[in-house]
């Protein structure tokens, strides 16, 4: 075993949340291991003036905290399931994915009681591309506004900046104690949640004999199907911030059904499908429903957004 467990991080609030969890269920676990926290800055914590889908999208909260590990600096990555890459390193593995907290968004409203209460031309905050394209789909009067930062921070910029209402993950919000801020939990009809939302990552060291065993035993076995299905449809897409792709997974009866979608940047359109199968095979229901979306045109929307991305990539 060895001296101390190094678990890496990002330095917010809510992502020391998520490392102190994993960290107190280890030292529960192994009261004579040694587990310490590694604060690291990464590029989206860094530019906040600036739309995720702008730099970079997904993988910018997490790549140097993964060179950390594949550099021996830490042993542990704690990271956010929803701000993984469809592809992750090769010497690297998703070693763990403890039990999930609810997936759903929240609306934070202002002075509104809830989303249909909100005035005609009501201003939201959200960067998410997702979150805006089905925004726009459900209320085509709805302004976007940019929102970006911590949660305590864009909890502030609801009245700083004089928004109607912003849209966050109900998970983060959970686990901070932040529920008296909640107006209304989004149904899925209204707000199809982010692959992976409300999931934890714990990624390790391919083949590492002393951290994977421990790090296993936070694994849900559940949660972890459930994921994998999602993170397989999203593969599939070539999904990255920059595109309003969301999926959302649960397992009932024995079975796992999967609802999935791709949207306009407008909100335009909607195509939007779902796919069932068996627990064990979750990763196989993700492709299949992501082949449904795209027989069904999908792709032609990727495609569209993947040109506007290179033609933005080339000014």
């Amino acid at each position: 075993m060895k001296a101390s467990i190094k678990i890496g991080t990002r330095a917010s609030q809510l992502a020391l949340w998520q490392a102190q969890w994993v960290q107190a269920a280890l030292t529960e676990k192994y009261p004579a291991q040694t587990v310490e926290l590694v604060t690291i800055q990464t590029r989206g914590d860094k530019i906040l003036d600036v739309p995720l889908a702008k730099i970079g999208g997904k993988g910018l909260f997490v790549k140097e905290i993964e060179q950390a590990l594949l550099d021996g600096r830490i042993d542990i990555a704690v990271h956010s399931m929803k701000d993984m890459p469809a592809e992750i390193p090769r010497d690297l593995c998703i070693a763990a994915v403890p039990q999930r907290e609810t997936p759903v968004d929240v609306l934070i409203c202002r002075n509104a009681s809830g989303f249909n209460d909100l005035k005609h031309g009501a201003v939201v905050g959200t960067s998410s591309l997702r979150r805006a394209a089905q925004l726009r789909y459900a209320r085509p009067d709805i302004i976007i506004a940019p929102l970006r930062g911590n949660l305590d921070t864009r909890l502030k910029k609801l009245y700083t900046e004089n928004l109607d209402a912003i849209v966050l993950a109900a998970a983060g919000i959970k686990r901070l104690n932040l529920e008296e801020h909640i107006t209304q939990y989004l149904d899925a009809d209204i707000m199809l949640p982010a692959v992976g939302q409300g999931a934890l990552c714990i990624e390790t060291r391919q083949h590492d004999v002393d951290i994977e065993p421990l790090v296993e035993t936070l694994d849900h076995r559940p949660s972890r199907a459930v994921v994998l299905g999602e993170r397989a449809f999203l593969n599939r897409l070539g999904g990255s911030c920059q595109v309003p792709i969301a999926g959302h997974g649960t397992i009932a009866h024995g079975r796992f059904e999967l609802t999935g979608l791709v949207a306009e940047l407008d909100g335009s359109r909607i195509i939007k499908a779902k796919n069932s199968g068996p627990v064990d095979a979750t990763q196989i229901v993700g492709v299949e429903l992501a082949e449904q979306l795209v027989s069904r045109g999908a792709g032609k929307i990727l495609a569209k957004l993947q040109t506007m991305e290179s033609a933005n990539d080339e000014r």
